[in-house]
C-alpha cells in the first residue's frame, strides 16, 4: 500500500511549496518535478528517434533590428514572424503565431519545431514573472536572455533527435536606454547581435534584406517597413516562409519594444505595408 501524503490528507501545499529557495522557477520544477520540464517529459514519454522532428510542424522565419539613437530621441527593437507553419513539404498551418512578449520590455520569436517552441515561451514567461514576484524587481535584459539559454541547453536531448528549437531574444535594455538582440544555437550558445539578425529557413534571405535596407537612426516606423519586407523577400525564396497572405487578410506579426513596453502592430498598419511593398515591386517591373 502506498504510503499517505499529509498535505493531501490536509489540503495544505506540499513542503516544497513552502521553503524559501531559488527565484526560479525552471529551478524549482527541475528539483521538484522535474518530468514537467517539456524536454525531460517528452524524453520519459518517448519522443521517437532519429527522423521524428521531420513529422513535427516546424516555424520560420523571425527577423530583428534595431531603430532609433541611444539618448537621441525613441529607441528599441522591432521583431516579426511569419506565419507559416510546415511540415515535410505540406503547409501545416498558415496562421501560427511566432512572435511573442516575453515580458513587459522583451520579445521572443521562435524557429523550429513549433509545438516544443511554444511551450518553452511560456514557461520562458512564467521563468521571468516568478522571479519579478519573489524578488520584487525585474531581471536585467542580460539575465533575462542567459535564463533562456539555459533552458535551451535541457532541451537540448530533444534537439539531438530532430525537435531543435532556435529562438531570437530582443528586448529594451532600461540600464542602456536601447534596443538589444540576442540569438541562440541548439546547445544553449548565447550570442548578442549587432543592428540586426534572422532565424529560420528563410534567414540567408532576410538578412540580404536586413543589411540593404537598414540605417543607423531609423524610426520606429521605418524599422516595422524594413522588417516586413525582409520577411517578404525571405517568402520569395524559401518555400517555408509564408508572405502577407492579402486574400485570407493574413499578415506577420510585428512587434516593437521600447521605453514605453512591448507593442504589437496592428494588421490595419501591416496591410498597408504590404500594399506599398507590392504596388512599388510591380512599378519597378514594369519599368524593366
Amino acid at each position: 500500500m502506498s504510503p499517505v501524503n499529509p498535505a493531501q490528507v490536509s489540503g495544505r501545499l506540499p513542503d516544497a511549496y513552502l521553503r524559501p529557495g531559488s527565484s526560479s522557477f525552471v529551478e524549482f520544477l527541475s528539483e521538484h518535478v522535474p518530468d514537467l520540464l517539456p524536454g525531460r517529459r517528452l524524453t520519459a514519454q518517448g519522443a521517437g528517434g532519429a527522423g521524428t522532428g521531420g513529422l513535427a510542424p516546424h516555424a520560420t522565419t523571425i527577423v530583428s533590428l534595431a531603430f532609433g539613437t541611444p539618448g537621441g530621441g525613441p529607441s528599441g527593437v522591432v521583431m516579426a514572424g511569419d506565419r507559416r507553419a510546415t511540415m515535410g513539404n505540406m503547409i501545416a498551418s498558415r496562421e501560427i503565431e511566432k512572435v511573442f512578449p516575453a515580458d513587459e520590455y522583451s520579445a521572443v520569436g521562435i524557429a523550429g519545431s513549433a509545438g516544443i517552441a511554444v511551450e518553452l515561451v511560456r514557461l520562458f514567461q512564467l521563468e521571468l514573472e516568478h522571479y519579478e514576484k519573489i524578488e520584487g524587481s525585474l531581471l536585467s535584459l542580460d539575465g533575462k536572455a542567459n535564463r533562456l539559454s539555459t533552458m535551451l541547453r535541457g532541451n537540448l536531448p530533444l534537439a539531438l533527435q530532430g525537435l531543435a528549437v532556435v529562438p531570437l531574444f530582443a528586448g529594451y535594455d532600461l540600464d542602456r536606454g536601447a534596443g538589444r538582440i540576442f540569438s541562440y544555437d541548439v546547445t544553449g550558445g548565447r550570442y548578442e547581435e549587432h543592428d540586426h539578425h534572422s532565424v529560420g529557413s528563410g534567414s540567408v534571405f532576410a538578412r540580404g534584406s536586413l543589411k540593404k535596407l537598414w540605417r543607423p537612426g531609423m524610426d520606429a516606423d521605418a524599422a516595422v517597413r524594413v522588417a516586413v519586407e525582409a520577411l517578404y523577400d525571405a517568402a520569395d525564396d524559401d518555400s517555408a516562409t509564408g508572405g502577407p497572405d492579402a486574400v485570407r487578410r493574413i499578415w506577420p506579426v510585428v512587434a516593437t519594444v521600447t521605453a514605453e513596453g512591448y507593442r504589437r502592430v496592428d494588421d490595419a498598419r501591416l496591410e498597408e505595408i504590404a500594399d506599398a511593398i507590392v504596388a512599388e515591386r510591380r512599378a519597378g517591373g514594369a519599368r524593366a
